[in-house]
């Protein structure tokens, strides 16, 4: 009889092989995988279909409200110029000699409750404004923010794959949030203004149909306080939670308060109808439209919600075939921290796959029952996963063809900027995860 643990390693490489080669739709090809993978534990047919259902729903169960609101939020915050505001406002805050560590933090607040393809698309054009007014080298102003980006989609609720890992880990999301940013500053000190200022001498020169900008004028966008507090509410009110709930008496009626604010799928609500409020209907929208808004929104994020989804029927299935419990028995024994194995773990499937959701949410199923078995924070390890699905990203992921295209790069260009950055964030994810270990 073929290992379990063989057995998942085929599986991967067929789930490889179906995105990559065959070009099939990713949640397709996690359906074909687990049900093969399935057949060859012995699972009749409906176990498999068991399997189906209750993967998909364990999944994106307590996923559809956050992830959903997280959309409609950060659609909100870019249609309404909030983003604009937030990043030429922290541009000029920090002046030209100081200029890239504008750029990051501007790149972390707008990264934070916008998706990452969403915000890339927002920021790229005002990294372009900005250099157009300073004559700053492209690479050397848009590296510290993309980094910042990046940072937030590997690490920080309420984006997919860390939301998801939470949720699979038991990890609570406010603590998860608290160390990610932690660890975020030092990351994007270190892949942003730092590697970004080894690329001033690299000139690069967008298509011209990019350079022609349409920005709002200021007396069109929103004030930067209100753009600021509502694009970070739910960072506000899950902080605050995790913040005050060691000093609040138990049962008390501020103690119930504060635990109901800060439940994230509440969270999230309260943050959308205040964004709704203050940065559309406040500001001359009609109903109709704000809610247009968040349907599109939440169009544009059923993609990823497949994908999770598809990997939940994987886990499922690694479940009911026992294949978890033998994977984590011959894990234990093995001389390097849950830490360290669900990096490697994650950062391998990212460089094959390409995506860092799937890379994360693959990991997660394989070493659960290892990580149930030894002792070890979930929110520490929601993040050590997280900081390996970004590890070296290349011609597999659609982030690497993005940042091509926009900046006009060749492949050795993208490999000597993009790939080399996206590297520097996990390893240094990783490195602050350790770190913030040992005060644990």
């Amino acid at each position: 009889m073929i290992s379990p643990l063989l057995l998942v390693l085929f599986a991967i490489l067929l789930l490889i092989v179906l995105i990559m080669w065959a070009k099939l739709d990713t949640f397709i090809s996690f359906l074909i995988v687990s049900i093969l993978l399935a057949l060859a534990c012995r699972l009749d047919g409906p176990q498999i279909g068991k399997a189906i259902s209750t993967g998909i729903g364990s999944t994106l169960g307590s996923l559809v409200t956050i992830l959903g609101f997280g959309a409609m939020l950060g659609k909100i915050v870019a249609d309404s110029g909030a983003a604009q505001q937030i990043t030429t406002s922290m541009v000029r805050l920090f002046g030209v000699r100081y200029i890239q560590w504008g750029m990051a933090l501007a790149g972390l607040l707008v990264g934070i409750p916008m998706f990452y393809t969403a915000g890339f698309v927002i920021v790229v054009p005002l990294i372009f404004a900005t250099g157009i007014s300073t004559r700053l080298p492209l690479l050397y102003l848009g590296i510290p923010m993309i980094s910042a980006l990046s940072t937030a989609h590997g690490f920080l609720p309420p984006h997919p794959s860390p939301t998801a890992l939470c949720q699979q880990l038991g990890a609570d999301l406010g603590k998860t949030l608290l160390y990610g940013l932690i660890i975020a500053v030092p990351t994007i000190a270190l892949a942003g203004p730092l590697f970004g200022s080894t690329l001033k001498k690299l000139k690069v020169t967008p298509e011209q149909g990019l350079l022609s900008i349409n920005f709002r004028e200021a007396h069109e966008l929103p004030g930067l306080g209100i753009s600021l507090a509502t694009a970070m509410l739910p960072l506000i009110l899950l902080t605050i939670t995790t913040a005050l709930d060691p000093f609040l008496l138990k049962g008390s009626a501020l103690h119930r308060f504060i635990a109901i604010i800060g439940d994230p799928n509440i969270a999230m609500l309260l943050s959308v109808l205040g964004a709704a409020y203050f940065l559309g209907l406040r500001r001359g929208q009609t109903m109709k439209q704000v809610m247009k808004s968040m349907e599109n929104a939440f169009k544009e994020v059923a993609p990823i919600m497949l994908i999770i989804a598809g990997s939940g029927v994987f886990m499922q299935v690694i479940k009911d075939g026992g294949i978890n419990t033998y994977i984590g028995q011959s894990l234990s024994h093995l001389p390097v921290s849950p830490l360290v194995l669900g990096w490697i773990i994650a950062a391998t499937i990212r460089v094959c796959v390409g995506s860092a959701t799937v890379a994360g949410l693959t990991t997660v199923g394989i070493l659960l029952p290892l990580i149930q078995q030894q002792t070890v924070h979930p929110e520490l390890m929601v993040l050590s996963i997280g900081a390996g699905s970004l590890m070296f990203s290349h011609v597999n992921d659609g982030g690497f063809w993005l940042f091509k295209e926009y900046f006009n790069l060749s492949l050795k260009q993208t490999f000597a900027t993009w790939s080399v950055m996206e590297t520097i964030v996990s390893l240094s994810g990783l490195g602050g995860v350790l770190v913030l270990q040992l005060f644990m």
